[in-house]
């Protein structure tokens, strides 16, 4: 049945690509995820899960973070507020993250990260697991806890054929690159559905985390260390 099981199809840009073409890619990919508010669940569920005095000052590292974008919203987000957040990006991907280069930046594996325990306040993970194998997302939520100091928050795509319908419309509609197309519908059938997640969460040690579906595109991870 169609998108009944996870694919493990590599993406285009999986592979490193040249600087150029990486630009178009995150220009392409902008405009798509304005589409779908790709920052909304971090601004709604943060403050949720930790508090609004919590959320005065923040230290997040945002993991696969790519060209920053994600945490360029957040940070802008946070100041109408009075909000103070200092955002990392990490990406294992160089050419990415110098498309930003005024932003605190970190070259590296999200599945090994380079950072003691508790190092920040947050980890979050905006659509970037659904390109790792099922033991990396493993690994990952791992390290993810390991150097939360507060919560974690995984943000990824919903498996479902609604999702892949409306991202194909939109993809024809806003006139992607055929590339840039064929990545964005493999990116659905890569991604996860609530029990997938839950599953892989337990084996992360996370078997207290909650899961959810929001507005039918995006299944959500939320962890927290507070009582």
């Amino acid at each position: 049945m169609f998108l009944s099981r996870r694919s493990m199809q590599a993406e285009y840009f999986d592979a490193e690509r040249p600087a150029i073409e990486l630009a178009h890619f995150f220009k392409s990919l902008g405009r798509v995820n304005r589409f779908f508010a790709f920052a909304e669940p971090f601004q709604r569920l943060v403050p949720r899960r930790i508090g609004t005095e919590k959320c005065q000052s923040l230290s997040i590292l945002d993991l696969g973070a790519g060209d920053g974008t994600l945490g360029n919203e957040l940070n802008a987000w946070a100041r109408r507020r009075n909000w103070n957040w200092h955002i990392t990006n990490l990406d294992h991907s160089l050419p990415a993250l110098r498309l930003n280069p005024t932003a605190s930046n970190v070259a590296a594996s999200a599945t090994a990260l380079p950072f003691h325990d508790n190092s920040f306040d947050l980890v979050i993970a905006s659509q970037m697991a659904h390109h790792l194998a099922d033991e990396q997302v493993i690994q990952l939520l791992r390290e993810s806890w390991r150097v939360a100091r507060l919560a974690i928050f995984v943000s990824d795509l919903h498996r479902t054929v609604v999702l892949y319908s409306l991202l194909w419309i939109l993809l024809h509609i806003q006139g992607h690159t055929e590339v840039f197309c064929a990545d964005g519908l493999l990116s659905v059938k890569r991604s996860w559905r609530v029990p997938e997640l839950k599953q892989l969460a337990a084996k992360a040690g996370l078997s207290e985390a909650y899961i959810s579906v929001l507005f039918g595109t995006r299944v959500i991870l939320e962890a927290s260390k507070l009582a």
